[in-house]
């Protein structure tokens, strides 16, 4: 706790417990180095860092949040990915699948590589039996948590991975992420750093392995999953 009340002994306070608490806190949460981290503290007005007093768990939640916002908006430009020999392996999608419950997955599934699959959310549900019966889907899978792809503000998970028939649309793979809603107004500055992180990644791996492309992007629903592939 910090005893000081003056303005200089709690800056002196305020600095002492950075140095050995909060700093490493913050620095684990954006992925900075301590003395970059040191430095954005250290101009900080010492009314607001007094607010780590009251509620230091809130106040390095905060933090963490403003600052890994003001990354994402610098990364993007500047980010590029090389690609490397690694490959996942097929237990990925094996992992952990016996530990489910399906008690509440719905209807046994046609397309799925697996029977049945838990979706997070009503909208995946609804996209999840319109692929089923989707008569140019050849499958599709609900991408395990285990697949992902590293981006400057944490590691990013796809939702799905579909397939479809050669010949029927223009783009036969598709990874795809489902939002409820395409405004970027309502996604977080890491949940867009995320996804433009990701739309880069895609481009490079089409620009090694072309001509099997596979497709990125993010829809709100299967309609417009269709407008995008054809």
């Amino acid at each position: 706790m910090l005893k000081a009340t003056e303005t200089d002994k709690n800056v002196h306070s305020i600095h002492s417990v950075v140095k050995y608490d909060l700093i490493g806190k913050i620095a684990e949460g954006t992925q900075l180095t301590r003395r970059t981290t040191a430095d954005i503290l250290k101009e900080i007005n010492v009314a607001v860092f007094a607010q780590f007093r009251t509620n230091p768990e809130s106040f390095i939640a905060e933090a963490v949040r403003l600052i890994n916002e003001q990354k994402a908006t610098m990364i993007i430009e500047h980010l590029a990915y090389d690609p490397v020999e690694d490959k996942f392996d097929i237990d990925i999608f094996t992992a952990g699948q016996t530990k489910q419950d399906f008690s509440k997955a719905g209807d046994k599934l046609k397309r799925h590589i697996y029977d049945y699959v838990i979706t997070d959310s009503g909208i995946e549900r609804k996209f999840v039996e319109t692929l089923d019966t989707c008569t140019e889907v050849v499958v599709y899978a609900k991408l395990p948590r285990g697949f992902l792809i590293p981006t400057p503000v944490g590691d990013y998970n796809p939702d799905w991975a579909i397939s479809f028939k050669e010949g029927a649309v223009k783009h036969v793979y598709f990874v795809a992420e489902t939002k409820g809603s395409m405004s970027t107004m309502q996604l977080t500055k890491i949940e867009e750093t995320k996804i433009e992180c990701a739309r880069k990644f895609f481009d490079e791996i089409n620009r090694k392995y072309a001509p099997e492309n596979v497709k990125y992007d993010v829809v709100k629903s299967f309609d417009k999953l269709m407008d995008l592939v054809k």
